[in-house]
């Protein structure tokens, strides 16, 4: 049977600008193209480098103070 262990990162506001703050309230919904690409790229930069270290991303949530990812990976067997 396959064990995990799991891991929660923060990264602040600041880079991310409008991932973290144009879905608030009244905004009328997201749109994926009003999003400066520098902070899509930097969101796509941590991912590929926690992936390349076997995490997966389970869950990511966007809130006022920043983005909290939520990580897990496999525990290797001895």
């Amino acid at each position: 049977m396959a064990k995990f262990e799991y891991e929660i990162t923060s990264h602040p506001a600041e880079q991310f600008t409008k991932l973290v703050y144009f879905c608030g309230e009244g905004a009328g919904g997201c749109k994926r193209d009003e999003v400066p690409g520098e902070e899509m790229s930097i969101l796509a930069d941590l991912l590929n480098e926690r992936g390349a270290k076997g995490w997966e991303a389970v869950q990511i949530k966007f809130g006022t103070d920043g983005v909290v990812v939520f990580w897990k990976r496999e525990v290797l067997q001895a």
